[in-house]
């Protein structure tokens, strides 16, 4: 009897205890480092029209079943819910989120919110063409294109695809409709684009666009990663400098660790260290998978069931509970989130990057 009072009475010092961490410092959404976190990645489906030597496989990729993605309303109603905790920014991605028949819904509907700030959205491009007027009067604030070269068959190479007009078309696009921000994100690997980073620049020359140079990651099905062609921040920040002797370092966004730009250039381009993680310290991303699960690392395998508890009938302050103790769980850094995860998943576009 005594040994069952015990196990009561310690369930509710530690329910009591889950509580006072939620209830800390208002409606912020927090971890144990510090660490506030106002900024949601959403990825709106796991389909690609690409199929990116780094991200996934050409065949075989084992899609979770449309019925078990969040749906258009659940994800607006997730938005409202976080905007009330401090979530300024949105960003949606995939997959490729133009494949997601409700984006322009989504995107309208999101602008809206109270309190969110921007939304903007990343894209492969393929679709872009298609979309951009309308994304652009749906109200979103800025569009991310992947593109990791300008070289034809260099693309057919890593895409599987032979789009890259496609893509370039579409980029010139996005930079005459009235974005508040149009970037590249570059995938920098050796042997293969490091030689293009200069090529890279140089669109900035006459363009309002951000070019960031990103290092690569461990999470594709063949671990292309490990085969030598990773090119890390310090490369590639070293062969800027050997290429442009006269970089200003000027701020940018808190993932993008070194920004430059040149005299007379009107854009700017940036490193991401995403592998070599020393941007941890100023981490306020929360990731919301297209099953609806949250993570609170990208190198985390820990994740929480959102969509579950949604179709469970749980109420706006469950939501916000879910949130607030998945963030409060955050390891210190990505190395220490990696060193306690079992396996990742198979593609980054199960993750929405």
């Amino acid at each position: 009897m005594m040994k069952k009072e015990t196990v009561l009475v310690v369930k509710e010092k530690l329910a009591v205890a889950e509580s006072s961490l939620i209830e800390r410092d208002g409606h912020a959404i927090l971890d144990q480092f510090g660490r506030t976190f106002d900024y949601l990645r959403i990825a709106v489906n796991e389909k690609c029209n690409l199929r990116c030597i780094y991200c996934m496989p050409e065949e075989g990729v084992d899609f979770t079943p449309d019925e078990n993605l969040l749906k258009a309303d659940e994800i607006i109603r997730i938005i409202n819910i976080v905007a009330k905790f401090g979530v300024k920014k949105l960003r949606f991605t995939g997959g490729e989120p133009l494949l997601n028949k409700d984006i322009v819904y989504l995107i309208s509907n999101s602008v809206i919110v109270p309190g969110i700030e921007s939304v903007h959205l990343t894209t492969n491009g393929l679709l872009l063409e298609k979309y951009a007027v309308d994304l652009s009067e749906a109200g979103l604030h800025g569009i991310n294109i992947s593109l990791d070269t300008l070289n034809h068959q260099k693309f057919y190479e890593i895409t599987r695809r032979d789009k890259l007009d496609l893509v370039l078309d579409a980029l010139q696009i996005a930079l005459k409709l009235p974005f508040n921000s149009v970037k590249i994100n570059v995938v920098v690997m050796r042997n293969f684009n490091h030689t293009e980073i200069g090529d890279f620049v140089e669109l900035t020359k006459d363009n309002l666009l951000t070019v960031r140079f990103i290092e690569l990651m461990p999470f594709d099905a063949h671990q292309i990663w490990r085969t030598g062609k990773f090119f890390g921040a310090d490369k590639i920040v070293e062969e800027l400098k050997t290429i442009y002797l006269n970089l200003t370092q000027i701020s940018g966004s808190s993932t993008e660790h070194y920004v430059y730009q040149l005299p007379g250039y009107k854009g700017k381009f940036g490193v991401i260290p995403s592998f070599t993680r020393n941007i941890c310290q100023n981490c306020n991303r929360i990731r919301l998978t297209a099953d609806g699960k949250i993570r609170n690392c990208l190198y985390s395998d820990h994740e929480f069931n959102l969509r579950k508890l949604i179709r469970d009938g749980c109420s706006d302050e469950e939501i916000g509970k879910l949130f607030k103790n998945a963030m409060w769980q955050k390891l210190k850094d990505g190395y220490e989130a990696q060193n306690h995860s079992d396996h990742h998943r198979e593609s980054m576009t199960q993750i929405g990057g």
